[in-house]
């Protein structure tokens, strides 16, 4: 065992299958003065398992705002402590900060012990690209919040991940096609290092019917990964911006018109004023 300082760990722990538990997360859980659990009946399953006997503390988010401030005076007396979560890295979608940022005021320093996420692992195997991305969390639960997201972050251009629950992935996924274009592609992970992991890849309106039509689809625990949009890029002016170029250069100077036009027609700044210099150019000629 080895002989710990007072400090906080913050342990990531397996998110299906047990043999992916570090060995430096066994030893860490072994060596601490208590474990702060989400879930601690879980939790027991996944130390007994590595036999780890350990004292277990309840935290989660109906008590972690006073459970925190009893854990860090633990700390402070010389214990260490770990925090894990039900599966995967702490904090992420997961109680933990209260007790984090406390932890850092009092001036105990707090370490990864790093390990299984599933965002992570459902994005390294998705097929999506991965060079910029953002997590969003559990998103709301009525139709109404979540096609605002989606609306909202349909011009996206970087990757976005969610989590989502079995019990509401349909409609999800109905509000995520209803929101996109039928082309744009996302993933879907499912059940990660579980015997029935399952990663689709494919334009959303195919993701939904895969779904619809398999009732194991809609079991167990989701990462949705959805492309960000791509931006056409435009080369020429339209015959309705040009129309619109040739008018106002009439009575505006070629800033000004080439301002004016985009402001009406949302066209390219750069190829409008390039249209405008040759305008100007033919009608001194």
């Amino acid at each position: 065992m080895t002989n710990l300082d007072n400090r906080l760990y913050i342990v990531a722990t397996p998110i299906g299958n047990l043999q992916d538990f570090s060995y430096r997360g066994v030893e860490i859980l072994r060596s601490v003065d208590w474990i702060a659990a989400e879930d601690t009946r879980r939790a027991r399953l996944l130390l007994q398992h590595y036999g780890i006997q350990n004292k277990l503390v309840s935290v989660h988010d109906h008590n972690e705002e006073f459970k925190a401030p009893e854990l860090i005076k633990k700390l402070v007396s010389g214990m260490s402590g770990a925090l894990i979560s039900d599966a995967g890295t702490p904090l992420i979608s997961d109680p933990g900060l209260p007790l984090v940022r406390l932890a850092k005021e009092a001036g105990i320093k707090v370490s990864p012990i790093p390990g299984a996420c599933a965002l992570i692992a459902a994005l390294s195997v998705s097929g999506v690209a991965v060079s910029r991305f953002s997590f969003e969390g559990f998103l709301g639960r009525t139709a109404a919040s979540r096609r605002a997201f989606f609306t909202e972050k349909s011009a996206d251009t970087q990757t976005w991940i969610f989590y989502e629950s079995s019990h509401r992935i349909l409609a999800c996924l109905k509000d995520l096609a209803a929101s996109l274009p039928d082309n744009r592609k996302i993933a879907v992970a499912r059940e990660m290092t579980k015997i029935y992991e399952t990663v689709l890849y494919a334009p959303v309106a195919e993701v939904l019917r895969l779904v619809e039509d398999n009732e194991n689809m809609r079991k167990g625990e989701f990462v949705v990964i959805v492309e960000g949009c791509t931006l056409k890029k435009v080369s020429e002016v339209s015959a309705e911006q040009l129309r619109v170029l040739t008018i106002l250069l009439k009575t505006q100077t070629v800033k000004g018109a080439v301002a004016l036009a985009v402001e009406i027609t949302e066209g390219s700044k750069k190829l409008l004023y390039r249209e405008a210099l040759r305008i100007m150019k033919e009608q001194r000629e």
